[in-house]
């Protein structure tokens, strides 16, 4: 029975930070909201009965010494006047030595025991309205889900039922309930996981909802409120998924403290933010963590057929062409290849010795530009050059479409500068893809296109920088084999691209500027009309 106990108390040490994301109403009388509705032919409210039976006077002396909580306040209110009061409720009591009585009765003479126990033990054995104990599954008090049946309660069994209240359903259960951890309160609670939980708790805010709240009007021109409306929420959750959310399901893939701290330093160096981006430090710490929990994180109810593929949660928003995890079953598939799992009460999280994922399938990805996407083209010289927009379905061709840039006159000088969004702070390979223009006339003569680039992004200091990265010629690419006029030319305009900050989702961008360079006295030779099809950033794995 003591090892019981241990499991049940050692979720009771944290206080109101895990109790579940919920509105929360100052109501001075508990039982304001909830008239009797048991209709027991007993003349004994739950507590009279309860605190009559020897058998659960340790259950009795608990609910005497624990005192509700509101908005994260202790009132004066403890739960034997709760259960003497008019609302109606189910009781679960456990039969004395079945838990530690001492234990929690030590934790409540805290600064947060009263929180902690009535959260974790007190209210994981009440349930809102009267219930018998047939096959059910019911909502407890905390929020968490339990199955009731004619034999057990919440796993439990039952060592005598449907003890009729006058304001109340009692049973009496040969051990407590246990409460299981939603992947939430695992995370912080686990020792294997505080790193990871620490940071996501990091994010818990309280919100005053003055829509819902009612107000009695005004006093020196402050609004007074009768019933004030708190609500609970983590602006991280509700990104990468409701993790302390009873009624979701998700699958999590996460590595322990040592493997979350080795990819933490390795993926932090990414977002590192100008010095002259205001709160640049949270914003680093922000999307670093995103960096390394939006693909951890897959919801069970979206999953079209998760013995073949996973996608996560987060990606279902936007195109997943990276985010799809495939067998993920397989002893080398995402789940197959854990060290371990833990069953919690909304999901499954599945560990690992280090973070389980690919940095270039993630977060440090390849950026990409389409030439024909002429609304990303940030400046031109209007009077020197056209952009047409051109599709096709010659599969040589990137997403089947690129632009034509056509200089005014005969190998006329141009400028064209397109913009590139969510650069990291990393090293990149910057390319240019140009294509042949027999694509768009078979009858038309290939001439090598001649052309200059330059990059321009940020310092340290959040001031621009521009880098000159020469001249190229189009035929000389980094297609493998004999290069012809006819081939599709992948040119590296800028290798080992360093740049030294972060403009993920930031309003700032790096661009590259496209100079038509042809000879004017060579146009039988040369020509500065470009047929671009993509640029992109290829990342430079460290």
């Amino acid at each position: 029975m003591k090892s019981k106990h241990r499991n049940i108390w050692g979720l009771m040490v944290v206080g109101t930070l895990l109790s579940p994301l919920s509105v929360l109403t100052s109501c001075s009388d508990w039982s304001d909201h909830y008239e009797n509705a048991s209709g027991g032919s007993n003349a004994n409210s739950l507590f009279e009965e309860i605190a009559s039976r020897a058998d659960v006077s340790d259950f009795t002396e608990v609910l005497m010494n624990t005192r509700v909580f509101r908005q994260h306040k202790v009132t004066a209110t403890n739960y034997a006047e709760v259960l003497s009061g008019g609302q109606s409720l189910t009781v679960m009591a456990p039969l004395n030595g079945t838990f530690n009585k001492d234990s929690l009765l030590a934790e409540l003479q805290t600064a947060q025991g009263d929180s902690a126990v009535e959260n974790f033990f007190v209210k994981n054995h009440l349930v809102r309205s009267p219930h018998s104990a047939v096959d059910s599954r019911l909502k407890m008090l905390n929020g968490k889900y339990i199955d009731f049946s004619s034999t057990s309660i919440g796993g439990v069994p039952l060592s005598e039922s449907n003890i009729e209240t006058r304001n109340g359903t009692l049973h009496i259960l040969q051990g407590p309930v246990i409460y299981n951890k939603t992947l939430y309160e695992t995370l912080v609670m686990d020792k294997d996981f505080t790193d990871i939980g620490g940071i996501i708790a990091s994010y818990n805010e309280d919100y005053f909802d003055e829509n819902a709240s009612v107000s009695s009007g005004m006093i020196d021109g402050v609004p007074i409120y009768v019933d004030s409306v708190i609500i609970e929420r983590n602006k991280m959750m509700q990104a990468i998924g409701l993790l302390n959310a009873e009624d979701s399901v998700y699958y999590m893939s996460v590595p322990t403290n040592a493997g979350w701290k080795s990819a933490w330093t390795k993926a932090v160096k990414y977002f590192n933010y100008a010095d002259n981006v205001e709160k640049r430090d949270s914003l680093q710490k922000y999307w670093t963590t995103r960096a390394l929990l939006d693909d951890a994180i897959f919801s069970r109810t979206i999953q079209s057929s998760e013995k073949d593929s996973v996608i996560s949660y987060w990606y279902t928003k936007i195109t997943p062409e990276y985010h799809v995890f495939y067998k993920p079953y397989e002893p080398t598939g995402l789940f197959g290849k854990a060290k371990g799992k833990r069953m919690c009460s909304n999901g499954i999280l599945y560990y690992y010795d280090e973070w389980p994922f690919d940095p270039q399938q993630t977060y440090f990805k390849k950026i990409e530009q389409e030439g024909e996407s002429t609304w990303n083209i940030t400046a031109w010289t209007s009077d020197k050059c056209n952009t047409n927009p051109k599709t096709t379905n010659d599969k040589r061709v990137h997403k089947g479409g690129y632009v034509q840039i056509i200089p005014a006159s005969t190998n006329g000088t141009y400028d064209v500068t397109y913009k590139l969004t969510n650069v990291l702070s990393g090293k990149y390979n910057v390319h240019l893809v140009t294509i042949p223009k027999t694509i768009y006339s078979e009858a038309a003569k290939n001439l090598p296109v001649k052309y200059k680039i330059k990059l321009t992004y940020y310092g340290q200091d959040g001031k621009e920088i521009v880098k000159d990265c020469g001249a190229f010629d189009s035929t000389i690419g980094t297609v493998e084999g004999d290069i012809t006029p006819d081939d599709v030319s992948n040119m590296i305009v800028a290798a080992n691209m360093e740049f030294p900050v972060s403009l993920y989702n930031q309003s700032n961008y790096v661009t590259i500027t496209i100079t038509g360079n042809a000879n004017k006295k060579k146009a039988s030779t040369e020509t500065s009309e470009m047929y671009l099809d993509y640029i992109y950033l290829e990342p430079v794995n460290e």
